[in-house]
């Protein structure tokens, strides 16, 4: 029997880890991490009523729960990270962050002052143990749930106190199904979409709390021409289609942002070459391992759920066979030996 923390979030996922911690026979206190707590304009932070939730399944399964308060390393180093990164025009993935600063970071280093063996959450992804304590991060059962994009920050060191019980899980059916034959009331919780501290307000309406509005143009990549005008530059990310607000006509994407000139730049062809790439350049590059992957082919993911693609490493630099569509810079690629992840690197502009 291990004395494990189990962070409890609220949701389904982290009440059926504790669960099967429980059932194992484990020493089982939950954490509720309050990482985040602050109201935006026509969003109520839900953190209350998480941690209501999380107090039932705590009462449910006969564990204590504690609340530990991480808002100021939340905010130094996942929120404000990302501020920063969008005002130089970079699309950041905050939870990668989140997972190494916070639920990796200061939860594991607490957990572990105050006796823990292993801390415990309800990610989708399996830590495999070998001889020598080395361990492996592998993708989850359920691919399509897999979270192992957002992990490959995480130390070999800290994933080796680390224990994710859902990652065995093959679907997610699967777990609100157990969740409810153990009674714990949250399997018909929603699915958490997008990043938690902006919620249904939208990223926009977040950046232009924290950031000064600044008008600029919208310009056509192809002719040069002026087709609209938009609030700031760095409201906008490569790929994307809605909010442009160009009124009618076609669909148009936004191919380049200049946060410094702040001009955003779009082309109506979906196909046209400024969306695609060969070639990604990695910088703040992070391998599990502690050491880099020598040169050679692997699978490549650069979007959470997207497809894994075969591509060449060559010290910093992913070559792809065929072209494939751009990956806005700031975002992650991650790499994969087979099922096992190696970690990666931020996409470059």
């Amino acid at each position: 029997m291990a004395r494990v923390f189990c962070g409890l979030s609220g949701g389904v996922d982290s009440a059926l880890a504790a669960a099967l911690l429980v059932e194992a026979g484990h020493d089982v206190t939950a954490v509720y991490m309050r990482n985040w707590s602050r109201d935006l304009p026509g969003f109520k932070c839900p953190w209350a009523r998480e941690l209501a939730d999380a107090e039932r399944v705590a009462v449910t399964l006969g564990i204590d729960l504690e609340v530990w308060d991480c808002e100021a390393e939340y905010k130094a180093t996942v929120v404000d990270y990302l501020v920063d990164a969008y005002a130089h025009g970079y699309t950041p993935n905050p939870d990668v962050m989140c997972n190494q600063t916070v639920k990796f970071g200061t939860f594991l280093e607490r957990a572990l002052a105050a006796g823990a063996d292993f801390v415990a959450t309800g990610h989708y992804g399996r830590v495999e143990r070998g001889e020598g304590g080395r361990v492996r991060l592998l993708r989850a059962l359920d691919e399509h749930k897999d979270q192992t994009y957002f992990l490959w920050r995480v130390s070999e060191d800290a994933l080796a106190r680390t224990l994710l019980p859902v990652g065995e899980i093959r679907d997610k059916a699967e777990v609100r199904r157990m969740c409810a034959e153990r009674g714990l009331g949250v399997e018909n919780k929603p699915d958490s979409d997008g990043i938690c501290f902006v919620g249904p307000v939208g990223i926009r309406a977040f950046l232009l709390d924290s950031l000064e509005r600044r008008a600029g143009d919208v310009v056509e990549w192809e002719t040069g021409r002026v087709l609209g005008r938009h609030d700031g530059a760095f409201l906008f990310t490569v790929g994307q289609r809605r909010g442009l607000d160009l009124g009618g006509g076609p669909a148009r994407y936004v191919v380049d942002t200049d946060v410094e000139k702040n001009v955003v730049y779009v082309t109506a062809d979906h196909d046209s070459p400024a969306l695609f790439m060969r070639e990604i350049a990695l910088d703040d590059t992070c391998w599990i391992s502690g050491e880099a992957p020598e040169s050679g082919r692997y699978l490549v993911r650069t979007r959470h759920t997207g497809e894994l693609c075969e591509a060449e490493l060559d010290g910093c630099v992913l070559r792809f066979g065929e072209p494939v569509r751009r990956v806005a810079p700031g975002q992650s690629a991650v790499l994969y030996d087979g099922v096992r992840c190696l970690g990666g690197g931020i996409v470059q502009k």
